[in-house]
C-alpha cells in the first residue's frame, strides 16, 4: 500500500512479532532501536538486540539520542521520514506527543493486564500478572496516546495464566495472539478503519519494579507467593534471589514441592534436602524445590536462606 512503517523496539518480548511481520510480507522502513551500551545506560530489562534482524533484512537503523525520544535529534528524525504507522518491538517509555504527531496514521500499542483497561495500566504487567496469582491475561491493542496506556481501544483477547507458566511461556503465549491480531488489523490501520472504543472506568496502575524487588522473604512469603515471585522475574529478567551466609544466591527455577510433608523442626528458609538435581527449602505452608540457581559455593542441608 506504499505506507511507511517504522518499528520502535528494545526488549525481547516484541522479537517473535516482528520476525513473524517480515515472514508475513511487511516491510518496514525503518528500525528504531537501542544499542547494547544505550540498554546498559537506560537500565533496559529484557533488553533484545534487534540489529541483526535488521541487517538481515536491508533495513536500515536509527540509533536514538534519547531513550524517550524527546532529543531535538530525534524528534527531527522522525518529522523528515514522515512514517505512516509505529508498531512497536518493546519500548519501554511514552511516546511524546512531538512524535505521535508525526505519524500519519498512528502508533500501535499493545498492553496486556490481567483485568479490563484501564484498570492495570504501567509498568511491567507480565510480571505483576504472575506474582499477584492472576489467572487470566488480557492483552488490549490501541491507537497511542501522550498518556500512559490510556488510548481508544480496537481489539482486545485473552490467555490463560495456568500454574506451569512463567515469564517466558507468557510473552510465546503474548506473541501468538499478537501476531494473529496484526494480521487482521495493521490493513485496517493503514487504511483508517479501524473502530475504536474508548477506555471507560477507575484507571489503576502497576507500579515499576526494580532488581531490588526480586528479595526473596522466607519469614514472611509462603511457599505459592515465592514460587509466583521466581517465575515471574525469572530470565531474561534479573531474578529472584536471597542470601547464605551473606553471599548471594540467584534462583531461576523452582517448584512448589508439597505440601504437606512438614519439618516442624526446621526455620522457614531452611535448606532441609538436598539432591543431584537440586534442593529443597522449607517454607510457609509448604516445600519449595529449586532445580536451577547459582551459588558460589556448596549448599548443605541445613543452610538458611535469608
Amino acid at each position: 500500500m506504499n505506507k511507511k512503517i517504522v518499528m520502535c523496539g528494545a526488549h525481547y518480548g516484541g522479537k517473535e512479532v516482528v520476525e513473524f511481520l517480515l515472514k508475513n510480507g511487511y516491510e518496514f522502513e525503518y528500525f528504531v532501536i537501542m544499542n547494547p551500551e544505550q540498554a546498559k545506560k537506560f537500565n533496559i530489562s529484557a533488553y533484545y538486540d534487534y540489529s541483526d534482524i535488521a541487517k538481515n533484512n536491508n533495513i536500515p537503523i536509527y540509533y536514538p539520542e534519547s531513550y524517550n525520544l524527546k532529543h531535538e535529534d530525534d524528534v527531527k528524525f522522525f518529522e523528515k521520514n514522515n512514517f505512516d504507522l509505529l508498531i512497536q518491538g518493546g519500548w519501554q517509555r511514552l511516546f511524546p506527543d512531538s512524535i505521535l504527531n508525526s505519524l500519519n496514521i498512528g502508533a500501535i500499542g499493545v498492553h496486556g493486564s490481567s483485568e479490563f483497561l484501564p484498570r492495570g495500566r504501567g509498568r511491567s504487567p507480565y510480571n505483576w500478572s504472575i506474582i499477584e496469582g492472576k489467572k487470566r491475561f488480557i492483552l488490549h491493542f490501541f491507537l497511542i496516546k501522550p498518556g500512559v496506556d490510556d488510548g481508544d481501544i480496537f481489539h482486545y483477547d485473552q490467555f490463560e495464566i495456568n500454574e506451569f507458566d512463567d515469564i517466558n511461556s507468557m510473552y510465546q503465549k503474548g506473541a501468538i495472539l499478537t501476531k494473529r491480531a496484526y494480521l487482521n488489523f495493521i490493513p485496517k490501520a493503514l487504511q483508517n478503519e479501524l473502530k475504536m472504543t474508548p477506555q471507560k472506568g477507575k484507571a489503576t496502575y502497576y507500579i515499576k519494579r526494580t532488581p531490588e524487588d526480586g528479595k526473596i522473604d522466607f519469614q514472611n512469603m509462603d511457599v505459592d507467593n515465592i514460587y509466583n515471585l521466581v517465575r515471574a522475574i525469572t530470565q531474561p529478567y534479573p531474578g529472584a534471589f536471597a542470601h547464605i551466609h551473606d553471599k548471594n544466591i540467584m534462583v531461576w527455577k523452582a517448584v512448589i514441592f508439597d505440601r504437606y510433608i512438614k519439618y516442624p523442626e526446621n526455620d522457614y528458609g531452611e535448606i532441609v534436602e538436598v539432591f543431584d538435581n537440586g534442593f529443597i527449602v522449607n517454607c510457609l505452608s509448604g516445600l519449595l524445590f529449586v532445580s536451577k540457581y547459582n551459588f558460589e559455593g556448596v549448599i548443605k542441608v541445613g543452610d538458611i536462606l535469608t
